[in-house]
C-alpha cells in the first residue's frame, strides 16, 4: 500500500467515524468508497489494515457482532469501526 493511500484511508476513517459519533459505526468500505468509488473493492484490505493501525493507537474501536475485537487478533468477516473519544 502506498504511504499516500494509507494516510488517506486513515484520515478518511477518522473523519467518517468522528462524524458518526462514538455510538455509531462505519464500514471499512465507506472509507474505501470515499477514496475511490469505482475501485473501492481493491482498497478493502488496505482499509482494514488502516483500521487495525488506528485501533492499536486507540483512535478507533473495531467491532464484530457488536463487540470490540483485538486489532492484533485473527478476525474474518465483516467489521465495523467506531470513533474512540478517549
Amino acid at each position: 500500500m502506498s504511504a499516500d493511500t494509507s494516510q488517506r484511508l486513515r484520515d478518511t476513517i477518522l473523519e467518517l467515524s468522528r462524524g458518526r459519533g462514538p455510538d455509531k459505526t462505519i464500514c471499512p468500505s465507506d472509507a474505501a468508497r470515499a477514496i475511490d468509488g469505482d475501485n473501492w473493492r481493491e482498497l478493502m484490505e488496505q482499509a482494514r489494515d488502516a483500521a487495525r493501525e488506528l485501533a492499536r493507537e486507540g483512535r478507533v474501536v473495531i467491532t464484530q457482532g457488536g463487540k470490540p475485537v483485538d486489532p492484533d487478533s485473527e478476525w474474518r468477516g465483516p467489521i465495523r469501526i467506531a470513533f474512540s473519544a478517549r
